[in-house]
């Protein structure tokens, strides 16, 4: 069995790493020598996305196909370079998904949202991602593919957590009345893809998120008395000076539900909250 990712980040490592060990191979994009390089390092087989040729005979070698690349201005650059390809090699991956964000919903003030529920993406990235979505379930119908699409909250693990921002002295307890976020565990990520991939459904959407959201400086406070800190002071979200683009972050707050991916995957985070994530991550020593 074969994966490929298109875009072999923090998501797309895990994902592979759980497959490797369960005896798949994993193949993925590379742009610049440096990426094959880094590639070939980590036991995966890289694949030049401008080398039309190889694109196409990588695919068609392909099980599951998942595309974690962000969209741009110009759209998702999975589209361009995998679509042609795939046409090429008449390939038919037996699943294919395309990571998206929680953002595509918007500011609910808290209240809960659903796979259902209406879409209102209130920045451009989000607004990109409503799009991605769409033309990747249209060329699901269109070509016969199975893609499903998984919404996903702010991502942390090993390396990339409040316990790495605490220690580079870089977190901060920023307070907005009444906001809260959902964040998911990188490994349980990996497993609900891999409950997908176990469970196909073409136009599945599930989110992929813990059990409870939570306000940042909760996190950032948990995480100090785990590293036997002082926490950092809180700061109004109003004196914070954050950036534009992150003033459109902390403009939203809403409660992600799981239960679609519970029900229909038999998906389960290993990490229901933040808590559990944040001591796993120091027990390992991260």
């Amino acid at each position: 069995m074969k994966l490929f990712v298109f875009g072999y980040g923090f998501s797309g490592q895990a994902l592979g790493r759980r497959l490797k060990a369960e005896g798949w191979e994993v193949m993925a994009s590379a742009r610049r020598a440096d990426d094959a390089a880094r590639l070939v390092a980590a036991g995966v087989r890289p694949v030049v996305i401008a080398d039309a040729e190889a694109l196409a005979g990588a695919l068609a070698e392909t099980q599951a196909l998942l595309i974690t690349a962000p969209p741009g201005p110009d759209g998702c650059p999975g589209l361009s370079r995998l679509v042609p390809a795939l046409a090429r090699a008449r390939a038919f991956p037996d699943w294919t998904g395309y990571l998206s964000t929680t953002g595509v919903y918007g500011d609910r003030r808290g209240r809960w949202v659903f796979e259902t529920s209406r879409l209102a993406a209130q920045s451009p990235e989000g607004a990109r991602r409503v799009a991605a979505e769409r033309d990747w379930l249209e060329v699901g119908r269109g070509m016969g593919l199975t893609v499903g699409v998984f919404r996903l909250p702010g991502i942390y693990g090993p390396g990339r957590s409040a316990l790495d921002r605490l220690r580079a002295g870089q977190a901060r307890r920023i307070v907005a009345p009444g906001q809260v976020f959902s964040r998911i565990h990188v490994d349980d990520l990996a497993a609900g893809l891999a409950a997908s991939i176990a469970r196909p459904r073409a136009g599945g959407i599930y989110n992929l998120c813990d059990d409870e959201p939570a306000p940042n400086p909760d996190v950032i406070a948990y995480a100090a008395r785990l590293l036997g800190m002082e926490p950092p002071p809180e700061i109004p979200l109003a004196e914070a000076g954050l950036s534009q683009q992150a003033m459109r972050f902390y403009a939203e707050s809403k409660r992600v539900s799981n239960a679609r991916a519970k029900a229909e995957l038999g998906w389960r985070p290993a990490y229901p909250s933040y808590r559990e994530g944040l001591t796993s991550i120091l027990a390992a020593g991260g």
